[in-house]
């Protein structure tokens, strides 16, 4: 027991940690002011083929509380696929402009998973999601982007003793529960985005 002991306390980790971009010139992205986003579909590095809907999933929501108009994603996949377009690789590589001409958008927001996996360590599970965003204004000008990793440790933060631990990291191998980490890291990143022209004015009490 005690030879694990170092061992232990090297694989417990916080409970979450975090990776982004240096502070960013923001100059673009306001001089621009778009009204309107669309969201493309996204490049997926990882080795779950479902990743890029699960996140595609989470996107809209925090951008259109952001302030923005945000064009439903599923019909944005639906009209991109008549046209040919059926594989987030290949939709990253047509020009904004072309995008946002299609759809009469006044942005283009292109994401890429980098990373959406678990890895177990003996006793410890590190749940990790890692995105790369770019909003591209219709005249193809690059207006914002951003980089953010989120890792989750489910026993960082818990005293549950050896046993616990250990069951703690095989149930986050076993279904490891990516969903908030993806809304983590979204709520992250846009915090830098300039407040849209939609964004609800909360009542004064």
């Amino acid at each position: 027991m005690k030879k694990l002991i170092p061992i232990l306390l090297l694989c417990v980790l916080a409970g979450c940690a975090g990776r982004r971009a240096p502070k960013q010139d923001l100059n673009a992205m306001i001089t621009a002011a778009p009204r309107s986003i669309l969201i493309v579909p996204i490049v997926n590095k990882s080795l779950d083929v479902d990743a890029a809907n699960y996140v595609l999933s989470t996107l809209p929501t925090p951008l259109a509380e952001k302030g923005y108009y945000v064009f439903p994603v599923n019909t944005t996949k639906f009209v991109l696929e008549q046209e040919g377009y059926y594989e987030g690789d290949r939709v990253h590589q047509v020009p904004a402009e072309q995008l946002a001409k299609l759809f009469g958008a006044d942005s283009v927001l292109y994401v890429t998973i980098n990373r959406w996996d678990a890895q177990y360590f003996v006793i410890s599970t590190h749940v990790t999601v890692d995105f790369d965003y770019r909003i591209v204004g219709r005249d193809g000008a690059e207006l914002w982007k951003e980089t953010r990793r989120i890792v989750y440790d489910p026993n960082g933060q818990n005293n549950n003793g050896l046993l616990g631990m250990l069951i703690n990291a095989v149930a986050a191998r076993a279904a490891p529960d990516y969903m908030p980490l993806a809304r983590q890291a979204h709520s992250s990143a846009f915090v830098s985005l300039p407040t849209g022209p939609y964004r609800p004015v909360t009542p004064k009490k």
